[in-house]
Parts: structure tokens; sequence; C-alpha cells
């Protein structure tokens, strides 16, 4: 491990775990992977907040369209297995397709390019009003024409993955969850994984929660419905560990796969850009990807009636980060891109030298929080409250005897003037001073609001 990730790893829990405070959010689990490691696994926060119990890393989470990189995966395995070709028409395998879309390729299903409807005529199943279709009322959404030609853009579909799922079965003789069971999961080495709620088996799974509004508070929503016919696109059952073991593996660098290098650089490939993003983003073959802060990364995200999930897989550093948070409001992609963020600034910086120790911590005042935190030959002042906490931050270099100088800062800040430290009696730092103001640790600025402020 690279020691800048090491300290790295330091930060991010204290980041997330302010973030959990600031947004209020019910439960999150964060796991980071090495090179497939698992480096980091910490939780915060309810599995169920009406019964108040305490969420672990071991409880397992509704990932949703995570699973459209497991179903990826299984058709990249068969096709390695020289069971089917990307170029193979769905119609070849499944029968009574509307024409149209009997035509649609395998790789047109993977890559969200058929044209195929999202998610029927009745979507229901998302607002927790219906159940998921089944095998009958799928194939019934399937013999009617597509909503676009294929090849037109990128527009995403369930329904596309559940024909998908019916390719499989079709080629394998066995059940999607079956198959996938045996052929993917397990081979992976991810035991705390299923590809549908009802083959979960024991162990514990979080529940979901409603945002605040319109109710006024949270309601716990059950998250224990099946899936159906659409397991391939949203049924997956898992762990933030085990989604950072699986997707580290889809790394064509990584030494342990169920794929060959050659098939998991075709899944992650940019094949389609998603044209109304602001940002940019791409879609592979069951694999979303993008660049930030700049970084490549790919993976995938999925939200299901309570749960919002993201894992992000950081292949020039053989890193990858899997954010589980169990509500409608969930800021899983927020906190991932965060995550990206942090990493990319530790990266750019390196470990910090071994002089500057005691420069770190969390500082209050009257304005919020800042955090100190040391990296190569500098101390960086964070804003934890932000989404990106090193955006603008300002650079400190640090002297002698508790003191230093602000170095690099923005115009409206104090640029050039002095940093120092107070100690106490016994040598604990219990003030930071930046230019003329003074920051406390979070007790004491408690009692000092209390006191000016009243109780």
């Amino acid at each position: 491990m690279e020691k800048w990730l090491g300290v790295a790893l330091d930060y991010i829990p204290r980041w997330v775990e302010h973030q959990m405070r600031l947004s209020e959010q019910p439960g999150c689990v964060v796991a980071v992977a090495d090179k497939g490691r698992i480096i980091l696994e910490r939780a915060w926060g309810h599995a169920d907040l009406a019964r108040n119990v305490a969420l672990t890393p071991r409880y397992r989470f509704r990932v949703a369209s995570h699973s459209k990189s497991f179903t990826s995966a299984g058709i990249m395995n068969l096709r390695e297995n020289r069971k089917l070709s990307l170029d193979d028409p769905a119609g070849r395998y499944v029968s009574g397709l509307h024409p149209e879309v009997g035509k649609a390729t395998i790789a047109q299903l993977l890559s969200h390019s058929a044209g195929i409807i999202r998610d029927g005529a009745d979507s229901g199943q998302w607002l927790d009003r219906r159940p998921f279709a089944n095998e009958a009322e799928l194939r019934a959404a399937l013999a009617e024409k597509p909503v676009l030609a294929a090849n037109t853009r990128f527009k995403y579909s369930n329904h596309a993955y559940g024909l998908a799922g019916l390719v499989i079965e079709a080629v394998t003789g066995e059940s999607y969850v079956g198959w996938m069971k045996r052929a993917i999961v397990d081979p992976a080495g991810l035991t705390e994984t299923a590809p549908d709620i009802e083959a979960a088996g024991p162990g514990p799974i979080a529940h979901g929660h409603s945002g605040k509004w319109p109710a006024g508070r949270r309601v716990v929503i059950p998250g224990d419905n099946p899936t159906g016919a659409l397991a391939a696109a949203t049924g997956f059952v898992s762990t933030a560990a085990d989604l950072a073991r699986f997707f580290a593996q889809l790394d064509p660098a990584s030494r342990r796969s169920v794929l060959s290098a050659a098939g998991r650089r075709e899944m992650i490939r940019r094949q389609w850009r998603d044209p109304q993003q602001s940002s940019e983003r791409y879609y592979g073959l069951g694999i979303r990807s993008g660049t930030n802060f700049g970084l490549d990364w790919f993976g995938h995200s999925g939200g299901f009636q309570g749960f919002i999930t993201r894992t992000a897989v950081l292949p020039g550093h053989g890193v990858c980060v899997s954010v589980l948070t169990n509500a409608s409001d969930g800021m899983a992609n927020e906190w991932v891109d965060g995550l990206i963020h942090i990493l990319s600034t530790f990266a750019k910086h390196g470990a910090p030298a071994a002089r500057l120790a005691d420069w770190t911590g969390r500082w209050w005042s009257l304005w919020g929080a800042w955090d100190l935190v040391p990296m190569g030959s500098k101390v960086l002042v964070a804003d934890p409250d932000l989404l990106t906490p090193f955006i603008d931050a300002s650079e400190l270099t640090i002297g002698a005897d508790d003191r230093g100088r602000i170095s690099l800062a923005a115009g409206t800040a104090s640029h050039g003037e002095t940093v120092r430290l107070v100690r106490d009696a016994a040598g604990k730092a219990v003030e930071f001073w930046f230019g003329g103001g003074k920051l406390l640790p979070e007790h004491a600025a408690v009692a000092e609001l209390k006191t000016r402020y009243g109780p």
C-alpha cells in the first residue's frame, strides 16, 4: 500500500462521520480496497431507525443497479467460454420478442443502446406500489416496439437487462439467480452477496428509509421485496466490502478475476456518453465511468426503494471505494465523488513529514469546523462541511516553536499571515490561531457558545 493511501485512510472516516452529522442520514457503510484487499471498512448510524438498530459493516444492502455489472460479467463469462457472442441478436435465444427487440444485439442490451423502454408502462415497482415484473409481464413488455431505434443514443433500460437475464437462462439452462451465484458470485469469493433477496440466506439486511418529507419524518421501508424477472437489472444484495472486492476484480490490472483482462477492458471501455449529464459520464458494458479531479474511475451506482449506493474503481491506483446509504435521499454518489477528491489530493501531495504530526485535528469556531491535514511538506486547511473538503484549501508552511505561515490562500483569506498552536501545561494543543482568528477543540467551542449565547 502506498504511504499516501494509508494517511488518506485516517482522514476519510473523520470526513464521512462529519458528513453524517450534517446530513442526518440514517446509515452509511464505507469500504475501501487496495488491489482487492479490504483496507478500510466502517459503518455509521442505523440499519433501522424505528427500532434503533445500529448499523454494522456486515449488514447487506439492496444495491440495485450494481446488478448490471454482475450481469454483464456473467455475459462476458459466457462469451469467453464460447457460449455466445456480443454481436448475437437477443432473438436468437429468446422467443416472442418484437422483431426490432429481437434484432437488438447482446452488446446493445448491456450498453443501454437497444432503445428498449426503461421500466415498462407502469413503473410502480420503483414507488413500492406494485411487485417487480414476473417473466410473463416482462415478455409482454418486450413484445412491444422499442421506444427508439437501436444505436440512436444511450438510453437506460432495466427491461433490457431483464432480457439479458433471459438470455443467460436460455444459454445455461439454469435460473439466472442460480447460475450467477455458481459462475460469478462464488468464484469471485463473495460470501455476503446474492443475486436477489430470496437467495440472500441468513444474516442481517439493512432496511431502507424515506426522506424526511412529505411525512415530516423518515419512514422505514422494509426493502425485502424480490425483483422477479428483473433481478439481472436490480436484484443484487451485498455489502460494501463485497462490492469493493468484486469491482476491484474488474480492473484489468487485477491478478484475480472471473474474466480475462481483455474481457474486463471491453466491459469498462467507454462506448456511450450520457448526453444530458453536465459532467462527462460514459457507459460501457454494465459499467459507468468518468474522470473526477484528474482521476479516471469506473464502477456503478444503484437506487432501490430507500437505498442509494455507489462503487468506483480508480484503476490508475488499484483502489476501489464503495459507499452504501439506506435512505432515498442517501448521499452515496456525492460521497464517492468526495472520496475520489480526497484520494486525489493525498496522491498529489503525498504522505506528510514526521515533524508535522502535531498539526492535525478538527478545530471549531462560530463559523463551523476546519480540519488541519498534513500532507507532504505542508499542512492543508480543509472544510469538512464541503463535499470536496480540500477545494481551494489554504496551505500552511510550518516552522519551529509551533508557528508557521499561511503560504497559499485565496485572496479574500489571510494569505501571508501567521498561524500558531497554543498548548496547555501538559503539552496538548488547545488553540489553533489562523491569522488573527482563534479556533478551539469541539468541547471548548461548545462551552464558549453556551457561555456567550445561553444553553
